[in-house]
């Protein structure tokens, strides 16, 4: 086929879409089910007029190929582990009683039986349900929710591609499960998990399916000969299939490297390549591997990840490039969508002109609608939204909220002796022992406490209007006085204020620092029913005035126990934001890490001898690539250190790290110089303080002894054990007791029963110790 013929075959397709509605009617619904008021069948019916909505509204817009199979309850990769059979051992009798409440008990757990553990979506902040399998693991196909959903898009009369987590990916994903030998490779599983993913395939194209996506973007990471092998062999055996739709294996996140080459040879009918930030590379790679001659391309050229407008007449050049390499070109963005809000239509508060600069979902697939009409009928057919997509760029690059020059000048003016405390860590220890006078085995919470629904209330009453300022401040007052009130009842030895004045731990920042904008409904989700409304950073930063220290202080006023300042760390303040693409990262982290540094000074003036500076997105913002690594981490590490190393040597900072794989920056963490770390580390049996010790960590840390992520109350025996568990790893003076991450989404009476559990275990184990 031609280039001209390929350019005329153009389409626009995406490979997902966000689930939750537009008013989050999916996080209602589901809710609703778990509390009893809500049916089984009534969640169906949501679930079923959500997913009509969305293909519908996509085919309106132009698209040409809508996905099915993207949509789920919880998680698409638990969706997979049903898909393939993959049931833990101690959630089948949960699944076989009734299929959708033994799936909610996988992700959430019961007050019996552990979920699964979770953790980062490569480096997004989506979290998802990490499989379980072992040398006994039987697969077995289940089609059900794959054929429903395709059968239901292919009844509204639309051209319809089911989306499938493809194998390889799935078992990179997975972990050994419990019981199974610690070395154990789930990928060795392979030749056992194909078979499942043939009967999947064949019965998705019994139900009509014309092409099917499998999804594979572990293999954008560095991967050993007997990966890139195992993909090989995976696409062999699965071209070979007689009875099956066309395949597209579809990549994002980063560049394909050497799988490259392994899936251009493979015997299926389309790729899926991300041509955003890897669009050279990825470029460059498909031109050496001889093109895809006589196959289909689908260019992700639009960001699928932030929500910047694109770039049209660029992405139309790379789109131009690539009609000579493929058969036949399409058009998608990069990923899924469901990694970007809904409608930036939706929100009123913005500057009408910053608007334009900004594309959720439904823009980005009028993009690509565009994008794929530019290609097929010419720069012509175009011309209008051409010509606006300049004026948009143009008055972005121009305007003062992207350069504040005095801004610019400090981070300038940063040198190395900024980012280094002023004593060495032994020192700092004892110093900070001699001042705070803690027990061995010191407890504390990671920050927040339950947002209950009267805090939620009152919060949107001041919104409206219907309190004052006054009213609201004192509602907050209450709130404070009644958490310290427990945690000293508890025998809590560092407190904290419990942040009823936050509504979250990155967007509560982003209203008072300069050069942010806050969205009213730019929600995404980040694991089951969990929806987080990522700020906009849209220019340089700075801080017009403190942020927390009124409140911290206030709560240090009811109690003689030491109460920590909490802040968000320059790393996550970007990661889960949608961040400006027109700088280097780095240079935004120096801006973010000076604005706080100012707070951080200035709750240690007021007081404050207990600073948590949070970085739970360190790991998640960690490059796929390893060669990328050591660029980031040296920025991302200066950030941390430029924003806590102005204090005194008594003055103890902590950090805090959730819900992500620690192995691969444990020299990292160590490169903060906190003084004491928390980590998740319940659902993982302790594995983080293990990689502690195995590094030499010198520092302390607090591995989690309490799932907060599952409704459970874990039992004061259970986390004495992890705590003997992590006592083989760290010693006594250094080991700090603490659940696994904030409590702001559990409800009160579980809190007060797992909290006492973890005082109680903690002071169990302090009298096992020997005395010194």
């Amino acid at each position: 086929m031609t280039s001209k013929s390929a350019a005329a075959a153009a389409r626009a397709t995406v490979y997902g879409y966000p689930r939750q509605g537009h008013n989050r009617e999916l996080k209602k619904a589901i809710e609703g089910y778990w509390k009893g008021r809500v049916t089984a069948d009534a969640l169906r019916s949501t679930a079923a007029e959500l997913r009509r909505n969305t293909w519908r509204q996509l085919a309106a817009a132009g698209v040409h190929e809508v996905p099915t199979g993207d949509f789920s309850y919880y998680d698409h990769v638990l969706d997979t582990t049903v898909m393939v059979g993959a049931i833990p051992e101690r959630h089948r009798d949960a699944v076989d009683a009734d299929a959708l409440d033994g799936y909610f008990a996988m992700a959430r757990g019961t007050q019996d039986v552990a979920p699964l553990e979770m953790t980062k979506w490569f480096d997004t902040n989506y979290h998802y349900l990490v499989p379980e399998l072992g040398p006994d693991t039987v697969f077995t196909a289940n089609t059900a929710k794959q054929v429903a959903e395709l059968t239901e898009a292919l009844g509204l009369g639309l051209t319809a591609r089911p989306v499938l987590v493809g194998p390889v990916t799935y078992l990179l994903l997975a972990k050994p499960a419990p019981g199974a030998p610690a070395d154990f490779e789930p990928l060795t599983l392979l030749d056992r998990l194909l078979p499942v993913y043939a009967e999947v395939l064949a019965d998705l194209r019994a139900a009509g399916a014309e092409w099917a996506q499998l999804d594979e973007p572990a293999l954008v990471q560095d991967r050993t000969p007997a990966e890139l092998n195992a993909a090989e062999r995976a696409y062999r055996d699965l071209g070979a299939l007689t009875d099956r739709p066309k395949l597209l294996v579809a990549s994002y996140f980063d560049r394909l490297g050497d799988a490259l080459p392994v899936l251009a040879k493979a015997p299926v009918e389309g790729l899926a390549l991300d041509f955003t930030e890897a669009a050279a590379a990825n470029l460059e790679a498909l031109a050496a591997a001889g093109g895809l001659p006589g196959k289909r391309l689908v260019a992700g050229v639009v960001n699928g990840r932030n929500i910047w407008i694109n770039d049209l007449q660029k992405s139309l050049s790379t789109l131009g490039t690539l009609l000579g390499l493929a058969d036949r070109v399409d058009v998608a963005a990069s990923c899924s969508l469901l990694h970007v809000p809904l409608d930036a239509a939706a929100e009123r508060d913005i500057d009408p002109q910053i608007l334009r600069w900004l594309a959720f979902a439904k823009q980005k697939t009028a993009e690509i609608v565009t994008l794929a009409k530019g290609l097929a009928q010419g720069t012509d057919a175009v011309t209008g939204e051409l010509s606006a997509n300049r004026a948009d760029l143009a008055s972005r690059a121009g305007s003062p909220i992207t350069n504040d020059p005095a801004v610019r000048a400090r981070a300038a003016a940063v040198t190395d002796a900024d980012a280094r405390r002023s004593q060495p860590y032994a020192e700092r220890a004892a110093a900070q022992r001699a001042g705070l006078g803690l027990p061995l085995l010191p407890t504390t919470t990671i920050g927040s406490f339950p947002q209950t629904a009267e805090l939620r209330v009152a919060r949107a009453d001041l919104r409206t209007g219907r309190i004052d300022t006054a009213g609201y401040e004192e509602r907050i007052r209450t709130e404070i006085q009644e958490v310290i009130s427990f945690q000293e009842k508890t025998g809590i030895d560092v407190l904290v204020h419990g942040e009823p004045e936050r509504n979250d731990m990155v967007q509560y920042f982003a209203e008072q620092l300069t050069g942010y904008l806050a969205t009213q409904h730019g929600w995404v989700q980040s694991y089951g029913t969990r929806y987080v409304r990522p700020p906009v950073l849209a220019g340089d930063i700075s801080r017009p005035e403190p942020m927390t220290v009124r409140w911290t202080t206030y709560a240090q006023s009811l109690t003689d126990r030491p109460v920590k300042g909490m802040l968000t760390g320059p790393v996550t303040m970007l990661a889960w934001s949608f961040v400006r693409d027109d700088q280097p990262l780095g240079d935004t982290a120096r801006q973010v890490a000076l604005a706080l540094r100012d707070e951080v000074n200035d709750l240690e003036t007021a007081g404050t001898s207990v600073i948590q500076v949070d970085e739970p997105a360190l790991r998640e913002t960690l490059p796929l690539r390893a060669a990328d690594r050591p660029a980031y981490l040296a920025w991302a590490t200066e950030a941390f250190r430029l924003s806590t190393s102005g204090v005194r040597p008594d003055t103890q900072i902590h950090t805090h790290m959730c819900y992500a794989e620690f192995g691969d920056i444990v020299q990292a963490i160590d490169d903060l110089d906190a003084d004491v770390i928390s980590l998740e580390a319940a659902r993982s049996h302790m594995q983080v303080a293990r990689e502690l010790a195995s590094h030499g960590y010198p520092r302390e840390a607090g591995p989690g002894v309490y799932d907060i992520h599952s409704p459970r109350v874990p039992s004061a025996e259970e986390a004495a054990g992890l705590l003997r568990t992590g006592l083989k790893a760290i010693p006594a003076e250094r080991l700090w007791v603490n659940p696994d991450c904030g409590l702001k989404t559990r409800g009160w009476p579980e809190t007060r029963a797992s909290l006492e559990n973890l005082v109680a275990a903690a002071r169990t184990v302090r009298g096992e110790l020997p005395a010194t």
